[in-house]
């Protein structure tokens, strides 16, 4: 069964599965201990420090290992702007950082930087973001959802101009190879690298302000309290040389098969949206959206025929909101996939997706009741056309979820004449981000949106 989102999570690499075993027997004693044992378990953390901080393009003394990337991302967030905290509690991010960098966010003054269609930051607006009381800027090397390469380099040298720490979530990058620029903290992830789950990473390099806020603990600098996971953190530290040792020439594999993703979904499945950008982007990912699907029941379908992928649609989330990520671009949610693909994925892997893709989302229009695939509009209605431009019609979609009030919509465009209007009631948090994403995809005018007695109104005016 062809596993498609690594993005989530890699397979544990070979080596990291060699060296576990190997630590679990070597390396179980205390490492701050002198005996004979707790000797040879500091000279392994010793060893995968190095390893790992060789990777980053840090110092061995600047890099701690912790319970995971997202603890490594609260605590940057809260030592850096503890250790900042004379010079104020403003904090600057893009808006589609990782859901941990925005909840560690949460107890400050906080500015979020936009992005555009492709879900890249434009270096000047960061750098425009900054202020004087800024403690910490935050940006990640490439998102996690759409994988867009962020400008990591240029970003870093404004924040340096301005005197502000720049901390980079690398969790998504970091197997492909080093982060460029002169960033202040960095924090990774190992399971997003094949490595074992529960191993984080974070370096703060010299120089750089920062006051622990865990509990006090001698380990790790103090920045990470509790006895070290040495056998993972071993095999964390493993993995991460072996995949950086595979890196280009698997990026250079699975670029093509992502290209060729990109290329023949749009061709294979009518109304369909590729996200994210075309060449600034990780080698491995690729995220699209289909109009008129039930994301959730897509990717059952989906893993029905036997592949794993993952989705920012609103119905796969606990919260029944799109994703945030797919909300700052302004794209289409709903019927989101995203594909990852592991290293050594076959062509013949991605042929046997684009053969079964078109025949699940064509199920689940279905069974929705999606107007025809590729229909812009049709005819007005004799009734319609008797009343004129003027002619209205609203569209009552409360309650309902996402796609629904877009297939409502779709259904009884041909309503009403050109230039009439339709108004959908709606209180599905997607329809916000979808409805204006039909409108573009439909050649149709979005008016707007304002309140109503229940829920919202969303305008629209037929163009064609």
């Amino acid at each position: 069964m062809p596993y498609f989102d690594t993005a989530s999570a890699a397979p544990l690499h070979p080596v990291a599965r060699q060296a576990l075993i190997a630590a679990l027997d070597e390396g179980w004693a205390d490492p701050a201990r002198l005996y004979r044992e707790g000797r040879r378990a500091r000279l392994l953390l010793d060893a995968a420090r190095e390893a790992a901080a060789a990777a980053v393009g840090c110092r061995p003394d600047e890099l701690v290992f912790t319970p995971s990337g997202t603890r490594a991302l609260h605590a940057a967030v809260a030592g850096a702007a503890a250790g900042r905290h004379r010079t104020g509690r403003h904090l600057v991010h893009s808006a589609v950082e990782h859901s941990a960098v925005l909840h560690a966010a949460e107890p400050f003054d906080t500015t979020a930087v936009g992005v555009d269609r492709a879900g890249r930051v434009d270096a000047g607006e960061f750098a425009a973001a900054l202020r004087t009381d800024t403690a910490l800027a935050c940006l990640q090397s490439a998102n996690h959802e759409v994988g867009t390469v962020q400008p990591v380099a240029e970003v870093a040298d404004a924040c340096r101009a301005a005197g502000v720490p720049l901390l980079v979530d690398a969790a998504q990058s970091l197997a492909w190879g080093p982060v460029p620029g002169a960033w202040s903290l960095l924090a990774g992830s190992a399971h997003k690298w094949g490595g074992p789950p529960g191993v984080g990473l974070l370096a703060v390099r010299k120089g750089t302000r920062f006051a622990p806020q865990e509990p006090a603990d001698d380990r790790e600098s103090g920045r990470a309290p509790g006895f070290e996971n040495l056998p993972a953190i071993v095999a964390a530290a493993a993995s991460l040389r072996a995949v950086r040792a595979e890196a280009a020439a698997e990026a250079v594999r699975l670029s093509a098969l992502v290209d060729r993703i990109r290329t023949r979904v749009p061709q294979l499945v009518p109304d369909v949206e590729v996200v994210g950008h075309d060449r600034l982007r990780l080698p491995h990912l690729v995220t699209f959206s289909c109009l008129y699907v039930d994301g959730e029941a897509l990717l059952t379908g989906l893993d029905r025929a036997g592949f794993s992928v993952s989705s920012g649609s609103s119905c796969t989330s606990s919260t029944l909101t799109p994703s945030h990520v797919l909300k700052a671009m302004g794209v289409l949610s709903e019927g989101n996939v995203r594909v990852s693909l592991p290293a050594g994925t076959g062509e013949e892997e991605v042929t046997r997706f684009l053969a079964v893709l078109p025949e699940v989302v064509a199920e689940v229009r279905g069974r929705l009741g999606a107007p025809p695939a590729g229909r812009t509009s049709g005819p007005a209605s004799a009734a319609a056309s008797a009343a004129g431009a003027s002619a209205d019609l609203v569209v009552d979609s409360l309650g309902k979820r996402c796609p629904i009030p877009v297939i409502e919509l779709a259904k009884v465009i041909g309503d009403v004449p050109v230039g009439g209007l339709i108004t959908v009631l709606s209180d599905d948090e997607a329809a916000r981000l979808d409805i204006p994403a039909w409108c573009a995809m439909r050649d149709q005018d979005y008016i707007g949106e304002h309140p109503a007695t229940r829920g919202t109104a969303y305008q629209i005016r037929r163009r064609t």
